[in-house]
């Protein structure tokens, strides 16, 4: 391994994003290392993976295939485990389809390097933005980071961030075994057990675009098993 850092992205049905999303990736200074985690994506996404890792970029792209969707958080939990056997420092969570923009991952690594434990690209601190949403959904997802301040006591303004550094001492400390929740709920959760022990937490402010490629896998019951997934989480043992 020749990288301290890893860049962990989860995909269902993403060909359209797979390779320019690798490609930028790959180019950034700081010589980032990239793991998909595919669910089966019958579009053939993990294929076009696998030509890139043969052809271009072999030594710093990899790919875990599991069969059918299995959840977003079984998806990164996968990737955690691969990452801390492999010896990574730096640990990132990100999307395929561009709404988080892979130049800010320089950002959130010097976060961590520069003492925090959670790096956390956040639309709501100062500087931070959201393009193409409408004002509708902005206000949603606001007041739905508020709820899980408001119950979670947890100071961290977006709490649903997806987009995010971690050090590899945070990984180690959390039982994934111990997790609740594979929907939106688990970026939540993998938070709040990260505050609870202690660790520092600082957010990054990022523009988030919406994606303009594909099709997104948020669903009314990934939202639901947010909205009751946070009463639950407040009566959390976090060990």
């Amino acid at each position: 391994m020749s990288s301290d850092s890893l860049v962990i992205i989860p995909t269902y049905n993403e060909k359209g994003n797979i390779e320019n999303i690798t490609r930028k990736v790959m180019s950034l200074e700081g010589n980032f290392n990239l793991l998909v985690i595919d669910d089966g994506s019958p579009d053939g996404t993990a294929d076009i993976v696998k030509t890139l890792m043969k052809d271009e970029f072999y030594g710093r792209l990899f790919i875990v295939e599991r069969s059918g969707k299995q959840g977003l958080g079984t998806a990164y939990i996968a990737g955690f485990r691969w990452a801390l056997e492999h010896g990574y420092e730096f640990i990132f969570e990100m999307d395929a389809d561009f709404s988080h923009n892979p130049d800010d991952l320089l950002r959130l690594k010097a976060a961590c390097v520069n003492g925090a434990d959670l790096a956390v690209g956040s639309r709501y601190v100062k500087g931070g933005h959201i393009a193409k949403w409408d004002y509708k959904r902005v206000l949603m997802s606001y007041f739905a980071s508020l709820y899980v301040r408001m119950v979670l006591w947890m100071n961290v303004k977006d709490t649903t961030a997806g987009f995010k550094c971690y050090r590899r001492r945070v990984l180690e400390a959390i039982h994934f075994d111990d997790i609740h929740f594979i929907g939106y709920a688990f970026q939540i959760e993998m938070k709040y057990r990260t505050y609870k022990k202690g660790f520092k937490i600082v957010e990054v402010p990022i523009t988030f675009t919406d994606r303009e490629i594909g099709v997104s896998k948020m669903s009314g019951k990934i939202f639901k098993e947010a909205i009751f997934g946070v009463l639950k989480m407040r009566f959390i043992k976090v060990n």
